[in-house]
C-alpha cells in the first residue's frame, strides 16, 4: 500500500474555533501536515507553500458541517505506508478542536479544483429581531424582487451588485434553538460570486441580528443533478474525473 497522490478530506468546523479566519484554519491544517511527516508537494518560486486547496471560504464566525481540503502528495516510496482513512484519523488528531475530520479518500490526478467547481451551499441561519410570521413576509417579499442592490467592497472601491440570482432558496422553518430567534434555510450560489450570510440577512431586513450561522452542505451540480465533492458515505465526486473517465478508452 503507498500513499496516495492526492487526498481529499472532509471535516467540519464547530465550536470555538468558528471565530478563528480561514487563513488561520490553513496555518492549523499545515502544522498537522508536518506533524504528521507527511510528503506534501510544494509550490515553486520564492516562498514555496504546501499544494494544499480548500473549497469556498468559510466566514469568520459561521460553523459549517461540510469543509473540504484537498492535499497533494509526492510519495518517493520510502515514507511510512498509510491509507486514506489512516491519514485522515491521524490528521484529525492533530488539528485543534473543533476542527473534525469526518472522511478521507484517495482523489487521483484527475479530480478538479474545489473552488471551481463548487456550485451551491446550503445553509442554516437563526436570527433574531423579528418573529416567524413576519420572516416570511420578509423572505416571500425578497424572493418576488427582480432585484437585490447590494453594496460591496472590491480591491478597496465600492461597488454595486445584484444578490438576486445568488439566491436559489430560502424560507422560514420556524423557531430556532436559540430563544426568540426564528430558524432560516437557505441555498445561495457560488457563481458569479458567493453571498455571505450577513449580506443575505441585510437585503432580507437591515434590523435582523445573526445568532448562528451554519454550512450544511456545498453542492457541484453536473447534468441536472447535485452531488457533494465528498460524501459522509465517501462517495468523491469531481466533474474533472467525470469528464476524464468519459474521454478514457
Amino acid at each position: 500500500m503507498s500513499l496516495p497522490e492526492r487526498l481529499r478530506i472532509r471535516y467540519t468546523k464547530t465550536g470555538r474555533i468558528r471565530y478563528t479566519s480561514q487563513r488561520d484554519v490553513a496555518r492549523a491544517w499545515e502544522r498537522a501536515l508536518r506533524r504528521a511527516r507527511l510528503p506534501v508537494a510544494y509550490s515553486e518560486g520564492f516562498s514555496p507553500r504546501p499544494l494544499l486547496a480548500f473549497s469556498l471560504a468559510l466566514p469568520t464566525g459561521c460553523e459549517s458541517e461540510a469543509e473540504y481540503a484537498d492535499i497533494r502528495l509526492v510519495p518517493n516510496g520510502d515514507e511510512q505506508e498509510r491509507s486514506a482513512e489512516e491519514i485522515g484519523e491521524e490528521l484529525g488528531n492533530l488539528l485543534p478542536d473543533g476542527l473534525d475530520v469526518v472522511i478521507a479518500r484517495p482523489l487521483g490526478s484527475s479530480g478538479g479544483s474545489l473552488q471551481e467547481e463548487v456550485t451551491l451551499c446550503s445553509w442554516i441561519l437563526e436570527v433574531t429581531g423579528m418573529s416567524a410570521q413576519q420572516g416570511a413576509e420578509r423572505v416571500d417579499h425578497l424572493l418576488g424582487a427582480a432585484h437585490i442592490p447590494i453594496e460591496r467592497e472590491r480591491k478597496g472601491r465600492k461597488v454595486s451588485d445584484d444578490l438576486r440570482p445568488s439566491v436559489l432558496q430560502l424560507s422560514v422553518e420556524g423557531p430556532g434553538s436559540r430563544a426568540g430567534s426564528v430558524r432560516l434555510l437557505a441555498e445561495l450560489a457560488t457563481k458569479p460570486r458567493g453571498v455571505r450570510p450577513g449580506e443575505l440577512l441585510s437585503a432580507l431586513d437591515p434590523t435582523v441580528r445573526l445568532a448562528h450561522a451554519s454550512r450544511q452542505a456545498q453542492f457541484i451540480e453536473f447534468e441536472g443533478k447535485r452531488f457533494e465533492p465528498l460524501d459522509q458515505e465517501g462517495r468523491l465526486f469531481s466533474v474533472a474525473r467525470q469528464s476524464a473517465a468519459k474521454v478514457s478508452p
